[in-house]
């Protein structure tokens, strides 16, 4: 059954839509009904996708081939779009590393910092204001199971999803009394090119399709969604110990899924 979004239209604007967890939203929202703005560095990626969902879906499909992570991108983007009525926002773009810190060159590190949390918080302060003003929308981050402890072997990346959830769930409370609804996604392995890029090699995974989908539907209902039953089995079994076990207990997840001593990140 498709997904019910009216408040949530008549636009979605979806980043690292090219791939993975947001190629996922984008075939949701276009099922829904929702004309899309679709973003991503891969312009051919991308052009196949939209051809793809206006063929199934008889929607409306824009195209804008982007890097978010030079500072200034989101707010360009959002110039770009402004004739349309973007009643949802999905900031899906990013990407991760794992291994130890020390052993990693620091450009792919600080790249994921720009585009994990500073293009998220510029593009959050550009479509924020036109989300308030319509009254009604939603905006979707991309947190993890990751994010509520740190993680030896990644502890760049699961800081940067740690920044994402503090952030939608201060949003949450400063935006929902204008009526957007703001929801951090935290699933737990997922099936995606992510894992290539980071260096890791993960054994039971989820779909994107099902973080898509189970998000879309949490929308507006709760603050943060853990989509998928190894995500909320994940969490159910971290979430009785004490942080410091948390931590370990993620230590030696990782030390499994990072086999190589260091891992480049792009």
């Amino acid at each position: 059954m498709p997904l019910n979004l009216p408040q949530h239209g008549p636009w979605a604007l979806i980043t690292g839509a090219s791939d993975g967890i947001g190629r996922a939203f984008a075939q949701e929202a276009a099922a829904a009904g929702l004309r899309l703005v679709l973003v991503a560095r891969r312009a051919p990626a991308l052009d196949a996708l939209a051809a793809g969902l206006r063929a199934a879906h008889g929607v409306e499909v824009r195209v804008i081939p982007m890097d978010l992570a030079p500072a200034g991108a989101a707010t360009a983007l959002e110039a770009q779009t402004r004739g349309l009525d973007i009643g949802l926002v999905v900031l899906a773009a990013g990407f991760g590393t794992s291994g130890p810190f020390l052993d990693a060159p620091l450009g792919p590190e600080l790249e994921m910092i720009d585009l994990n949390c500073r293009s998220v918080a510029e593009a959050a302060h550009a479509f924020g204001p036109r989300l308030r003003q319509r009254g009604r929308g939603g905006l979707v981050l991309l947190s993890s199971l990751v994010a509520f402890q740190g993680v030896p072997r990644a502890a760049n990346y699961a800081a940067t999803k740690a920044w994402v959830q503090a952030f939608a769930e201060g949003l949450r409370g400063e935006w929902g009394p204008a009526g957007v609804d703001v929801l951090a996604v935290a699933p737990g392995p997922v099936r995606s090119g992510f894992a290539a890029r980071a260096g890791m090699a993960m054994g039971l995974t989820g779909t994107p399709e099902e973080v898509a989908r189970g998000a879309l539907r949490a929308l507006g209902r709760r603050g943060t969604a853990r989509p998928g039953l190894l995500a909320l089995g994940l969490e159910a079994s971290l979430s009785a110990l004490p942080r410091a076990g948390r931590v370990w207990v993620m230590s030696r997840v990782m030390a499994g899924m990072t086999p190589r001593p260091a891992i480049q990140g792009a």
